[in-house]
């Protein structure tokens, strides 16, 4: 009984002793991976999107020669200014799109919209870059909305030379947004007996504080700036969108949304009731392709490993665990105090 006991516990032992070499192996491992990507120097240029087949208008993904033609699908789906859908991810996906292998196989560009708006910055920066790309080699941008294309979708959307959506999709809130609420609490504070002191310098450079009774025009440089926006925003749909009244628009639509039909006979689309394959068919129509066969493609921003792995936000190398209560996008503290196209009921 001895000799038998004295063998299971040996084996016990040595099993450990294995499995912590091979755990502190990883772990050596791990912080030297680490320890190089956080003291080497970022790639100056983008790294090279990921190529992907999908569908066609006729749900065909068939490989085809690297002479094909290509349409170009770009997907805008979420919160635009948040994650992959930010300016710095389109520009890299147009600019990769007349790289090898594609070069100048891109016939068109096919915009899937699914999206309630976000970032007033990278929405106008996004549809100005999809419009140079399509005045700079001259090919059409046709858009396909399936749900969402609401306020800085609206903006993107604008791009388009035509909008499709499915009679579901909802449509529209032209506006603007200040990325915070005000809150004024000192009719509060004064009750209690509390005060509060901040120190600044500068004409309203601590404007809508909080903590003190608000003087009238303080607010009045975050009212222009949301007036300035809206008014841009305005020209941007009216003028893309011709069949649209910029006076109603601006009167009685305003930052409304509205069911595909509905916003198809306002003039904020062109076909309500569309599918994917009909945008894709009318797409192709209107590009040298006409009847030939296609590729089409999208392109992803490759992930890097590493440096997934060394962002502050993830928690195992950071030594934070974040408790968030989320509010929705405007509460996100990436928007604070930003202008947002943002439909967000």
């Amino acid at each position: 009984m001895l000799n038998r006991e004295s063998i299971f516990i040996s084996a016990v032992r040595s099993f450990c002793k294995t499995l912590g070499i091979v755990f502190g192996i990883f772990i050596t491992l791990f912080f030297i991976v680490f320890a190089i990507s956080s003291l080497s120097s970022p790639p100056s240029t983008p790294s090279k999107s990921e190529m992907i087949i999908v569908s066609d208008a006729e749900d065909d993904r068939t490989i085809l020669p690297e002479s094909a033609p290509v349409v170009l699908k770009i997907n805008v789906q979420g919160v635009i200014g948040m994650g992959d859908l930010t300016i710095e991810a389109f520009q890299d996906i147009l600019y990769d799109s007349r790289q090898s292998p594609l070069g100048k196989r891109v016939e068109a560009i096919f915009l899937y919209i699914d999206s309630p708006g976000g970032s007033a910055i990278d929405s106008e920066s996004i549809y100005l870059a999809l419009m140079n790309y399509k005045k700079k080699y001259n090919i059409p941008i046709y858009a396909f909305v399936e749900g969402l294309c609401a306020s800085g979708g609206m903006y993107i959307a604008c791009a388009a030379d035509k909008v499709y959506a499915t009679s579901g999709s909802i449509i529209g809130s032209v506006g603007v947004i200040l990325g915070r609420s005000f809150f004024n609490f000192s009719p509060l504070m004064a009750k209690v007996g509390i005060e509060s002191l901040t120190i600044s310098q500068g004409k309203d450079k601590d404007m809508l504080n909080p903590y003190r009774p608000w003087t009238p025009g303080e607010d009045c440089s975050l009212i222009n700036l949301t007036k300035e926006s809206y008014e841009q925003f305005v020209s941007v749909v009216s003028s893309n969108r011709p069949m649209l009244d910029k006076q109603k628009l601006v009167d009685v639509y305003g930052a409304q949304v509205y069911l595909a039909p509905t916003a198809t006979n306002l003039g904020y689309i062109d076909v309500s009731g569309a599918s994917y394959s009909q945008t894709m068919k009318d797409l192709v129509a209107a590009t040298p392709i006409q009847n030939n066969p296609y590729q089409v493609i999208e392109l992803r921003r490759q992930k890097n490993f590493i440096s997934m792995l060394t962002q502050t936000s993830f928690g195992l190398l950071s030594g934070k665990v974040h408790h968030e209560l989320n509010l929705g996008p405007q509460s996100s503290p990436e928007f604070n105090g930003k202008l947002l196209y943002l439909y967000q009921p």
